[in-house]
């Protein structure tokens, strides 16, 4: 099951036996496991039938004789495992999966790793519980979620403040939820977040970061783009040249694609490049100053000046002056 269908069933009060929470994103797997511990016993009923045990205090033996026990004076009981990572051999929890008692809901986080989908324990529980891997999100899926969660909350971001802030924020949804919530405390229901109300709020610069130096990039624009790079060698601190490039290879990596797309349209090019179709027109500027040789010499110039900013072949010059000689060698 998808989060968004286990979250439904949940508010329907359509409870399986087992959830077994995996994965290496930890944001899924917390909401869950909080709207279980808040919703499914009232309070009067949670002080004698919801636990919450935690793997490094535990064993699998300690968990199911919790998850056998019967509800004191209600329909069900609750057992919550938190941080069950930590717990040796937690797949001999087959043998209760196998057999689980409809009067307990018994959760297991288990975060950063999952069980093999291949062996009996995982299908056990996928075929009496709910079995639910929690996947990082892709960078290019960031900018939808980022929508989709403030549209939850009577908000909505312009593309290119979603961008902005993946670029900033990256993949953690629990660092990008943090942020967000500390926004919209500032800002009215129904407002649309922009690069202004970003800058204000949480600090990162409208005109200067990676998403606009790619496009000072595109246009060939190259006062801006040097203005930019000016201002990344200033503050290397809060734009590390490793960090830059790796947004510069993603970036042209986009570029070389696009080139190669035979429908470069907008809605084919968004889908090929994962990318919200607003970006599209920017990319195929890109693709018509940097054709696929110049692309090639581009991937190279990045490939040298990383191993220059590990100290390869490089005596002297520091991050800023990298950074500057790179941009220089990718608009000439």
């Amino acid at each position: 099951m998808e989060y968004a269908e286990i979250i439904s069933s949940l508010k329907k009060k359509q409870y399986k036996p087992i959830y077994f929470l995996m994965g290496e994103e930890p944001y899924f797997i917390d909401k869950i496991c909080d709207w279980i511990e808040a919703n499914v016993l009232d309070e009067s009923e949670r002080e004698f039938n919801q636990s919450v045990l935690y793997g490094r205090d535990i064993d699998v033996q300690t968990i199911l004789s919790e998850a056998k026990r019967y509800p004191m004076m209600a329909e069900r009981q609750v057992v919550i495992v938190k941080e069950a990572q930590n717990i040796r051999n937690i797949e001999a929890i087959e043998s209760y999966a196998e057999k689980p008692l409809d009067s307990t809901l018994l959760v297991i986080c288990y975060k950063y790793k999952t069980l093999d989908k291949r062996k009996t324990v995982s299908k056990t529980i996928a075929k009496t519980g709910v079995l639910f891997e929690s996947a990082p999100l892709r960078e290019y899926k960031v900018p939808d979620w980022i929508n989709g969660y403030l549209k939850e909350r009577n908000y909505n971001a312009s593309p290119k403040a979603a961008q902005m802030l993946t670029e900033y924020l990256g993949t953690d949804l629990s660092k990008i939820t943090n942020e967000l919530d500390k926004l919209m405390i500032n800002l009215s229901p129904g407002t649309e977040i922009t690069p202004e109300h970003i800058q204000q709020n949480i600090g990162i610069s409208k005109d200067y970061n990676t998403f606009e130096l790619n496009d000072a990039l595109a246009k060939k624009d190259i006062l801006r783009a040097n203005r930019i790079v000016n201002y990344f060698a200033a503050n290397s601190k809060e734009h590390p040249i490793p960090v830059t490039i790796a947004a510069l290879y993603g970036y042209f990596a986009k570029v070389l694609v696009l080139h190669f797309l035979q429908d470069k349209s907008e809605k084919a090019a968004a889908s090929a490049l994962g990318v919200h179709p607003f970006f599209v027109k920017d990319y195929l500027t890109a693709a018509r100053n940097y054709p696929t040789n110049k692309l090639k010499q581009i991937f190279g110039f990045l490939r040298e000046y990383d191993l220059r900013s590990k100290g390869v072949d490089n005596a002297s010059a520091d991050e800023g002056a990298l950074m500057k000689e790179l941009i220089w060698k990718i608009l000439h």
